[in-house]
């Protein structure tokens, strides 16, 4: 009942991936790692997932309905903090893994790396709550091999596959190859495609886990979906309150500052 992509068999070995399904190094019972409920790979469909970071590769394991057997690459601090929170349904050993290439990551005027924040919040969207995350940076963005003085961020990501919005009453877009990662329950990155096509690198991620509230966990762990909203700096702010937020978006969608894109739940 487990299985295992050709991606994480090339990770962790022929001999390894066939003890998993033989059933001699699976978990039995789990916690899954994408909606946190248990899980038994004796009697239903499990998928591995393979976090690999710098120096360390964690193998976990989820419902195959949540998420499929997938590669994920992490910054090994994020993975560190995964290990923590998962402790007792993962098995760790040494690995080495390829860093993002520097002109994957957004530069931010005089160009050093992108600061972006980031909000969790729900809309309602025709009558449906969706989770929903905010991406904003804290200064202009510009292209890579660039000093400006413009801001870039939304051509970058329309080029990206980002959609923009004008009516923010409809559901976005899937974006294919990316993902947005949560580990124990909070939220640790948004993946994006690897450069070279094998695999996910982290686009946004968390210097520490950022805790969502227990009704965007209720709401993601339904919809396994979750919408990503980016704006120019300055165009949304920090919003105390979900109705806030939505005007927000709102106003940018109107005066042409906002995409978006829909994701799969991924992680732990």
């Amino acid at each position: 009942m487990l299985d295992v992509s050709d991606d994480v068999r090339a990770e962790i070995g022929d001999e390894e991936a066939d003890l998993l399904l033989a059933g001699e190094t699976a978990p039995g019972s789990y916690d899954c790692t994408s909606c946190r409920t248990p899980g038994d790979s004796e009697r239903e469909r499990t998928s591995t997932v393979l976090f690999v970071g710098e120096e360390t590769a964690v193998l976990a394991f989820a419902h195959a309905g949540c998420i499929p057997s997938q590669v994920v690459t992490v910054s090994e601090e994020q993975l560190q903090g995964a290990v923590a929170s998962i402790t007792g349904e993962t098995s760790v050993a040494g690995h080495a893994a390829p860093s993002p290439a520097a002109a994957d990551v957004p530069r931010s005027e005089p160009g050093g790396q992108a600061v972006l924040g980031i909000t969790s919040g729900l809309v309602l969207l025709d009558g449906t709550l969706y989770p929903a995350l905010v991406v904003e940076p804290t200064a202009p963005i510009a292209r890579p091999g660039t000093t400006g003085p413009g801001d870039d961020f939304l051509p970058l990501l329309i080029e990206q596959g980002f959609i923009p919005v004008t009516d923010t009453a409809e559901v976005p877009s899937p974006l294919a190859g990316w993902s947005v990662l949560l580990a124990g329950g909070q939220l640790h990155a948004v993946l994006q495609p690897g450069a070279d096509g094998s695999g996910q690198v982290a686009w946004w991620q968390a210097h520490q886990a950022l805790s969502v509230t227990e009704g965007w966990r209720t709401e993601v762990n339904k919809t396994k979906r979750v919408l990503v909203y980016a704006a120019p700096v300055g165009s949304i702010g920090q919003q105390p309150r979900e109705d806030l937020l939505r005007d927000a978006l709102d106003k940018a969608a109107a005066s042409g500052k906002l995409v978006a894109a829909s994701m799969p739940l991924a992680g732990t």
